[in-house]
């Protein structure tokens, strides 16, 4: 499942959850990267995190893709 999740991010879609305010996403500028950077975004602050971390977050969180307020349906 992780497999599917990691490729999914890599796209640039966007896990979440609207109403803790939590999401999980690559930002645009990291595509095509070897080793991109991920975005765990949570009470307005974001910070950098690995592609571990970020599945991490995702399966701990029950995060699910999600329309962000912001970016909508993909940061790409």
């Amino acid at each position: 499942m992780s497999h599917m999740i990691s490729s999914q991010l890599r796209v640039g879609r966007i896990f979440g959850d609207r109403e803790a305010g939590e999401y999980v996403y690559m930002p645009a500028g990291e595509v095509g990267l070897p080793e991109p950077v991920f975005v765990f975004e949570t009470d307005g602050r974001c910070e950098d995190v690995s592609l571990t971390e970020a599945l991490r977050l995702i399966r701990v969180l029950g995060l699910r893709p999600v329309c962000h307020p912001r970016l909508g349906d993909s940061s790409c």
